[in-house]
This record gives C-alpha cells, sequence and structure tokens, in this order.
C-alpha cells in the first residue's frame, strides 16, 4: 500500500468555483483528469480513478466532511471505472491497459483479476445468491464474468459494440454501447442477453444507471438529455426522457442553446432520487416519479423552489466539467469530481485544467421524493 503527499487530515474551505459555502474539496486530488468517484457500500472510504493510472483512497468524515489520503495504487494505463465488492473489502478498477485489479483493503495488496483484448470500460461486482462474481466490459465487445480464485473468466457474453457504461442492481444489468445498442441482462440467466433496444435518445450514449428497486434505469447521452425506461411492457407507459445540461446563449436567443453530455447518473440509495452530473459543470437533482426538479441553488437570488424539471446549480463555470459522482452509504454526502471530459479531444486539454473533488451536504429537500401531481 502506498500513500500519497499532504497532511493526514484536512477540512479544506469551498473553494471560489464552488457557491455552495458548506461543499468541501477534497484535499490531495489527482494531477490528472478524474474519471470515477465511487464511495464504499460499508465505510466512510472515497475512491477516486484518473486518467494518470492512479486509484485514490480517502477517508471521509462524515460529521465535518475532514478528509484524509488513504492510499494509492496504479495501472499502467488510464483508469476508466471502478466499483466496489458488496461487503466493501475490495475496490475494483478497469483500465484502459486492458486489465482488472482488485485492492484488498485489509491487506492493502493489489493483484490483477481479470484482462480483455481492448481497454476495460467498464466493471460492476455481481452479488449473486450463489456467490459473488466481477463483471467487466470492453472496447473488445465482450461482457466477462470473473471468479477471483481463477485467472481465465468463467464465462464471455458477445455484445453487439464496444462498451460505453454498464450498472447493475441484482438482478438487473444494463450495458450501453456504441451505435446507441442498451443491452438488458437478467442476472438469473446471465451468459443470455435478456433484451436489445436502441436507446431512445437521438445521439451518443454517455451513461446508463439502474433504479435502485431494479426495475428500470436511466440513460444520458451527449446531447443533454435523459431517459427514463422500464424492463417489463408492461410499464412502457411510464417510460420518458427529458431535456437538461443545457444553456440559453443569450436572453433572445431562448430557441438556441449549447448543449452538454451527461457524464453521470447517480441515484440516491434510500429515496430513489437521482443526480445528473453534466459538462456545463453544474448537478441536478431529480425526482423521476413526480417528473420534478427537486432543488435550485443560484448565487444570484438565492435558493428557489421550482415545480417543473429544471437545473440545479453549483455554478460552475464551462471550464470546470463535473465527470463523475457518488452518494455515501447514508446518502448524506454527494461526491462530485470537476475535471476535463475530453469533449473537445486532446486539443481542448489545457495544463491549467482544474482536477478537484467536492463534498455536498444533502439537505431532505433536495433528495426526498416530492407527491405526484
Amino acid at each position: 500500500m502506498s500513500f500519497f503527499g499532504g497532511s493526514n487530515a484536512a477540512t479544506a474551505t469551498a473553494s471560489a468555483s464552488n457557491t455552495d459555502a458548506k461543499d468541501i474539496d477534497v484535499p490531495n486530488p489527482p494531477d490528472d483528469s478524474i474519471s470515477r468517484v465511487a464511495f464504499c457500500p460499508t465505510a466512510d472510504v472515497l475512491s477516486v480513478s484518473s486518467w494518470n493510472g492512479e486509484v485514490r483512497l480517502y477517508d471521509i468524515s462524515p460529521s465535518n466532511g475532514q478528509s484524509a489520503p488513504k492510499a494509492m495504487y496504479k495501472h499502467d494505463g488510464p483508469v476508466l471505472d471502478l466499483c466496489w465488492s458488496k461487503d466493501g473489502s475490495k475496490l475494483f478498477s478497469g483500465s484502459a491497459d486492458k486489465s482488472a485489479k482488485a485492492f484488498d483493503m485489509t491487506t492493502g495488496q493489489g493483484s490483477q483479476v481479470a484482462a480483455h483484448d481492448a481497454p476495460v470500460s467498464a466493471l460492476r461486482w455481481v452479488e449473486a445468491p450463489t456467490g459473488g462474481v466481477l463483471a467487466t466490459a470492453s472496447y473488445d465487445k465482450s461482457l466477462r464474468y470473473w471468479d477471483l480464485k481463477s485467472p481465465t473468466p468463467v464465462s464471455t457474453v458477445a455484445l453487439p459494440e464496444r462498451c460505453y457504461s454498464m450498472d447493475v442492481v441484482y438482478p438487473l444489468m444494463v450495458i450501453g454501447t456504441a451505435e446507441k445498442h442498451i443491452c438488458v441482462i437478467n442476472l438469473t440467466n446471465p451468459t443470455t442477453i435478456f433484451k436489445t433496444m436502441t436507446s431512445p435518445l437521438k445521439w451518443q450514449t454517455r451513461v446508463v444507471s439502474c433504479f435502485p428497486s431494479g426495475n428500470g434505469f436511466a440513460i444520458g447521452s451527449i446531447e443533454g438529455r435523459v431517459a427514463i425506461q422500464y424492463v417489463e411492457d408492461k410499464d412502457t407507459t411510464l417510460n420518458f426522457s427529458f431535456r437538461c445540461h443545457r444553456k440559453d446563449l443569450s436572453p433572445t436567443q431562448k430557441d438556441t442553446s449549447l448543449v452538454y453530455a451527461i457524464n453521470a447518473i447517480t441515484f440516491h440509495p434510500q429515496h430513489g432520487t437521482f443526480a445528473t452530473s453534466g459538462g456545463d459543470g453544474t448537478t441536478s437533482f431529480w425526482d423521476k416519479d413526480s417528473k420534478t426538479r427537486l432543488k435550485t441553488f443560484d448565487p444570484a437570488s438565492g435558493p428557489v423552489v421550482s415545480n417543473t424539471i429544471s437545473t440545479l446549480y453549483f455554478d460552475l463555470s464551462d471550464f470546470l466539467l463535473q465527470v463523475s459522482s457518488s452518494f455515501d452509504r447514508s446518502g448524506t454526502i454527494f461526491a462530485y469530481a470537476v475535471a476535463y471530459d475530453w469533449y473537445k479531444g486532446y486539443s481542448g486539454m489545457v495544463a491549467n485544467h482544474p482536477n478537484q473533488i467536492f463534498l455536498h451536504a444533502c439537505k431532505d429537500e433536495e433528495i426526498k421524493k416530492r407527491p405526484k401531481k
């Protein structure tokens, strides 16, 4: 186990770019673009991956937001995704080096546990009644299941295209691939794709996220839209989509907007509400059942409650792009990462682009459901 520089504990004040005074930045973030943040499901530990191949872990105090560097390990290429085992004993990371690693929280040792023929773009722990396995998906157009005791996959499933995003709430697995394919797998029959559909959104899929109830999922695209989809055909009347993470060019050009990618969709562990993080530097909290935006932060006029779907602003500039987010195990802390999301490619990455992680103390009005209209 290796430790990285900085004080053992720190409580940093919110930076000038962070308009909520109670939001606290985590010290000693990676010095390259952040790809994922993920809270441990059983402990107050936050994991953070980045494009320099590092995975960093931080101890987080839920009472006051203090953060302490805990550990770090590395891949030989950019780390694209993170997930935890259900008991929080292991952290898994997938990398462009075509491997997945497991970091043991007890021993502080890391080891390779999976491999693909192309970058590992997504991975999730599957806690089935018969035991846990690691599911990895890749740009090699395959999904593979791994028993951590074996160097070869338990089974392999062919995907229609390169995997961009994957999520699991047992027994539901959803995979978003290139060419807008959405693959739904019932994990009681994990080697067969239960349903393949085309995303209802017009443009490329950026992220998929399962409902905590396991009966549906959300899709986010590069066009500033989110689709809510239910698995069973009987529930298709509940499907809908909406626009978000857009900005009008000017007060006189309401019909012309700048459109930003949906980089993360994160469901609250208790309430089933969710947050979207976008390339416009904002985060929004939503209640899908009442089709409502839950809270808005506007630094100019103060908090404004609205009853129609719109955007919750942390007022980050266009230069500060939100790339990933995670609720802690209690659902009271929301971590979100600010970094370059590569929407302009290599040419858009500048030397002074910020890489920051913020902790937001959730309030009831932001995360609890509203009555249906």
